[in-house]
């Protein structure tokens, strides 16, 4: 996107690990793990977009809410400007979760469909204590304005909403307690092609306005390549390939990422390009 990134890591993952057990019998023994993750190490600077990108199961909507401790992981360490989230819990882990935030990809389902969007929007500032009342109402407000919906709408119930405009919810909740980092998990994949563009130019502007950082993740290189600085590309829990975008997208070194590449659709459809299959892509 348009920020100009810190030199300084905000975010620095290293060999961070996800294993899920598998039991089987009676008495539910663990027989194995699935790896999720297995050991990825990266890093994110103030103000800048990296972009995580891989196919359906490759682990990175896992990486993400490990680093948010949505899920907890089994080794390694996630430092958030200095502190390791790892390491924290109590109240100095929920002051911490006031510095992060998430976009999930399911913008109805992320919903309560039982609240007003007031509520949904403004309820991350009354949990942290941070306005009430006419405040809280105000404040709720002012964040649906700034990300493209009425003051009105705070009123209605998520059913009321397209999807592009659900997801604008999700955004203005995100927003509440102002962050530095939000994780965007697939953020456009479940919308119309033309409602993508809006709400990946929203991020943009809000992005440059509020000075965040985005991990993005997506299984779409396209989108990947226009809204991020730097991108990893992730296949099977680890990272194969990571860079500036020009390096990944123009000069791409593993087989993973050329046919990632390859399964962009061209905009002109005389165009004939050859697709690259690499062996274990449900692609």
């Amino acid at each position: 996107m348009n920020a100009t990134p810190s030199s300084t890591p905000l975010l620095e993952v290293r060999d961070l690990k996800v294993h899920f057990p598998v039991r089987r019998g009676l008495l539910q023994r663990v027989v194995g793990h699935v790896k999720a993750v297995d050991g990825i190490s990266f890093s994110l600077s103030r103000g800048e977009t990296l972009g995580l990108v891989g196919e359906s199961g490759c682990g990175k909507t896992t990486v993400g809410r490990a680093i948010l401790r949505l899920i907890e992981p089994t080794s390694g360490s996630v430092k958030f400007d200095g502190k390791d989230l790892l390491q924290q819990s109590g109240k100095s882990l929920r002051q911490l979760r006031r510095e992060m935030q998430i976009i999930f990809q399911d913008p109805g389902g992320s919903l309560n469909p039982r609240m007003r969007v007031g509520r949904i929007v403004g309820e991350p500032l009354e949990v942290h204590g941070m306005a009430s009342g006419d405040e809280l109402r105000e404040r709720t407000e002012v964040l649906l304005e700034r990300c493209g919906l009425w003051r009105a709408a705070a009123d209605r119930y998520p059913h009321e909403f397209s999807g592009g405009q659900r997801q604008r919810i999700g955004i203005a909740r995100a927003l509440a307690l102002q962050p530095r980092l939000i994780v965007c998990d697939e953020p456009t994949s479940a919308l119309d092609v033309s409602v993508q563009s809006q709400i990946l130019n929203l991020l943009a502007d809000l992005q440059d306005e509020f000075h965040l950082s985005y991990l993005f993740i997506s299984h779409d290189m396209a989108v990947i390549h226009h809204v991020c600085d730097r991108i990893a590309v992730m296949y099977n829990g680890v990272i194969v390939e990571s860079g500036s975008r020009t390096d990944v997208i123009d000069r791409p070194q593993h087989a993973y990422t050329q046919a990632l590449l390859s399964a962009v659709p061209e905009a002109d459809p005389r165009a004939r390009k050859e697709r690259i299959r690499f062996a274990g892509m449900r692609m």
